[in-house]
């Protein structure tokens, strides 16, 4: 029992320290070795740089991994197996990496089970030698400054840089002028650097002078404190100078005196020359000039862009009467401020002491201008007259007579040195209202002035007058009347639209009309308004009295047009009747249907050519027909003895079909054959078929028939009933006939000769009266909506055709009732 204890304790003991010598050889891994080592050695290569001491050195194998072995930049270091670090070329502190110190790691690893037994950091810092000069940013710098800035302004910064480690001497540089041209003593140039910087302010003492020196050339140099050897470059700084405005301008030549024309306008009077040092053509050389002593403004003086002289020149006119000359006073000055500066003493490392001027500083320099007296001449010349006064304004009333005295235009010669005689002649005068007396000036009226004329201006006229004097050359003075009418009561009322369209409706209608009257108030509206003629439960006008009314139209009127007579009077009682037409037109059907019953009152072009064009169709179909109807055969349609039928037609219009009827007669009817044994009678047979369909039946029967056949007697009494009956009750009735005639085509074979010869004398009266018919003419008796003086029209008489009830006696039933129905009157009797 008591020997676990002990063994216990020797295995614990044992693990202590083997954890002990772990923790020793890991302890020893933190520990960093480091190496210094200078950039661009020359070598010989390689060279030790320093040994890692390791007490195991003979048990181990040594190893050395990072940059300069394995990393950027390879290859330079290495290790042997003494410990020792060797360089295997040269290394640079400016390398592109940036690199200035080498981080490595060492391992040492045990040779028989390649274990590492300690691993150590080793850092090798690449020491900077000064090969490196400074370097300016630009090789040269360029700057423009003015020639009025103050001294001790900045003019330029440059900037420089080093390679070289700048926590050392060799990275560290001081920047000076080397030296500057031109050499001049009104100014120096010299440089601050801030202390740790690298950059560096030009800067001057003294004046800028455009004048004696428009550019210099400063060489600035940077070099630095490398405690070996001091390297060092330079840079060129140019200044170029801008002219400013520190020479005055002044006056040279023989400047003298000007003259000027009496009223002459826009002339040059007078030029001034100047000198000046500043730069042609800049504003500091430019002249601007300022007159004095021309308190009416009848002068301004300009600047020629190219000479720079000051050209004067008259604006307004100038009188000889009133002033025979001009004195003024010219000042000449630049565009921009003028300044001033002057070196009086020159200070060692310190600003100069100056004798300045500033530019814009505010002080008055209005002394230093240049200032001339000038003086301007007035000749005279002839003067044009002058009327007093140059406006007249005349009141009359209107329709005053011709010759009527208006006003009297006087005028004057200003001339002082001669005096010229003058005449007055009419000026504009548009509608030739006036004449005017050429000696004394009066002006009368030529016409009947009238205040509604269109030349006329709110009831104004305008009219000049000129008096022109007999100088050389002559002169002209002009003066302006005005005429103002007053009016009378000289223009009747009329209407403003004398047509209107209104609907047709059962209720009241309106449309507004209004009157119109040139004369001014109050000659004239509101106006009364009467309606005259036959208007009564018609037209009326509601209310009757102002300047648009209402023209009521009744029910009663119908649609057309219509003629209304309107009585207009003014405030005054003058009054005009005024026709007013008026269309009425049914709106629920077309709503605008005036407007398109007075766009079918005008034919326009298109519409003109459809009607001669149908024109021309019609007239080539009339010669087709008529070419058809001359070619056509006409064939007999013969008929057995004994049997007749009717021909059917087929046309819609009436028409005209010709029959030749051929009837026997028996000798004892006392008709000779000499006279006519054959009549001939043209029948008239329509039907409601088709009206382009015609058919003509000739029947023919010869003269050995001895009965009458049927078909003759129908078409015969057809024919009568014709004459007596309107157009719609004959194609029914004669429908009917046709019906009945073939039923009882058998039985009219008995009829007697009797009736044959009551028939051939009828149709033979029937004939000659055809050749008595009249044919009318159509006569026009008014249109419609139109009112007319007599509402009758021409009797119209139209005999009838004589029937007799004896005609009846032989004939069938049938007709009989026929006959009845068309003339019921004699059947009564």
């Amino acid at each position: 029992m008591k020997t676990l204890p002990v063994s216990l304790l020797l295995v614990l003991f044992t693990w202590t320290v083997c954890v002990w010598a772990d923790r020793g050889r890991q302890k020893r891994a933190w520990i960093i070795e480091s190496f210094t080592i200078e950039e661009e050695n020359p070598g010989p290569f390689p060279y030790k740089l320093g040994k890692i001491e390791f007490e195991r050195y003979y048990l181990v194998r040594y190893e050395l991994k990072g940059q300069g072995v394995d990393l950027e930049p390879k290859g330079i270091l290495d290790i042997n197996n003494e410990g020792y670090v060797l360089v295997y070329g040269k290394v640079d502190f400016e390398n592109k990496q940036g690199v200035k110190v080498l981080k490595l790691t060492f391992e040492a690893r045990d040779k028989s089970n390649n274990e590492v037994e300690t691993r150590l950091g080793v850092h090798i810092q690449i020491l900077d030698i000064n090969d490196h000069a400074p370097k300016f940013q630009q090789s040269v710098y360029q700057v423009t400054v003015d020639e009025s800035d103050p001294q001790g302004k900045d003019v330029l910064t440059v900037l420089a840089f080093d390679e070289d480690d700048s926590s050392t001497n060799n990275g560290t540089f001081d920047l000076t002028i080397k030296s500057f041209t031109p050499k001049t003593d009104n100014v120096e140039f010299y440089i601050q650097q801030q202390k740790g910087q690298s950059s560096g302010t030009v800067y001057f003492r003294g004046c800028l002078d455009y004048e004696k020196a428009q550019k210099y050339t400063i060489l600035v140099e940077a070099k630095d404190k490398g405690e070996k050897i001091q390297l060092s470059s330079t840079s060129t700084v140019i200044i170029n100078i801008l002219d400013e405005n520190n020479n005055l301008p002044g006056f040279s030549g023989k400047t003298g005196s000007g003259k000027v024309k009496e009223r002459e306008t826009g002339v040059e009077v007078l030029r001034l020359q100047v000198t000046d040092k500043d730069t042609y053509g800049s504003k500091a050389w430019k002249a601007k000039y300022t007159i004095y002593g021309d308190k009416k403004e009848q002068f301004k003086i300009e600047t020629d862009p190219n000479t720079n002289e000051g050209i004067l020149t008259v604006v307004k006119q100038m009188d000889y009467e009133e002033q025979a000359y001009q004195n003024l006073s010219i000042s000449v000055q630049n565009e921009i401020p003028y300044f001033s500066c002057k070196v009086k003493k020159q200070v060692p490392n310190a600003m100069w002491e100056l004798d300045k001027i500033p530019q814009n500083s505010g002080m008055s320099v209005e002394n230093l201008y240049n200032t001339i007296p000038v003086t301007i001449n007035v000749e005279d010349v002839n003067d044009p007259p002058v009327f007093t006064p140059s406006v007249k304004h005349v009141h009359i009333m209107e329709n005053i007579a011709a010759g009527t005295s208006l006003a009297t235009f006087t005028a004057k010669d200003m001339d002082g040195s001669h005096i010229n005689t003058f005449r007055f002649v009419k000026g504009e005068d548009i509608d030739g209202w006036i004449t005017v007396d050429a000696k004394t000036g009066l002006v009368s009226t030529s016409k009947i002035l009238d205040r509604e004329s269109p030349f006329g201006i709110n009831s104004t006229y305008r009219a000049t007058l000129y008096a022109v004097d007999d100088g050389v050359p002559p002169l002209t003075g002009t003066g302006t009347l005005f005429i103002h009418l007053n009016d009378q009561n000289d223009n009747v009322p009329m209407l403003e639209v004398n047509a209107v369209n209104m609907c047709l409706d059962t209720e009241p209608t309106v449309a507004k009309i209004t009157a119109v009257d040139l004369d001014l108030p109050p000659h004239s509206s509101p106006f009364h308004y009467e309606l005259l003629g036959d208007v009564k439960d018609k037209w009326r006008v509601e209310p009757n009295y102002g300047t648009t009314v209402s023209l009521v139209k009744e029910h009663s009127v119908y649609s057309g047009h219509h003629l209304l007579q309107i009585k207009i009077l003014d405030q005054q009682g003058l009054s005009s009747i005024q026709n007013l037409s008026v269309t009425v037109c049914d709106c629920s059907i077309a709503p605008n249907c005036h407007v398109r019953m007075a766009r079918m009152a005008q034919m326009g072009p298109a519409a003109a050519w459809i009607v001669v064009l149908t024109v021309l169709i019609f007239i080539a179909m009339c010669l087709m027909v008529l070419l058809i109807s001359c070619k056509a055969d006409k064939k007999i349609i013969e008929m057995d003895d004994g049997v007749g039928c009717l021909i059917k037609t087929n046309t819609e219009n009436p028409g005209t079909d010709c029959m030749d009827v051929f009837i026997k007669v028996p000798s004892s009817i006392g008709i000779q054959k000499t006279d006519s044994s054959i009549v001939n009678t043209c029948i008239n047979v329509s039907t409601n078929v088709n009206s382009s369909q015609t058919v003509t039946s000739q029947t023919v029967i010869h003269k050995k028939q001895e009965a009458v056949q049927p078909v003759f007697t129908d078409q015969m009494f057809r024919r009568s009933i014709h004459r007596s009956s309107t157009r719609s009750s004959y194609r029914e009735n004669f429908k009917r006939s046709s019906i009945r005639s073939r039923a009882f085509y058998g039985n009219v074979a008995s009829l007697s000769n009797n009736l044959a010869v009551v028939i051939n004398k009828k149709l033979l009266a029937l004939q000659t009266r055809d050749e008595e018919f009249v044919v009318y003419e159509p006569h026009c008796y008014a249109d419609e909506g139109q009112a007319m003086d007599n509402a009758e029209l021409d009797a119209l008489s139209i005999p009838e055709n004589e029937f007799h009830s004896e005609m009846l006696i032989n004939l069938d039933n049938r007709f009989s009732q026929l006959a009845k129905i068309s003339r019921p009157h004699l059947m009564q009797s």
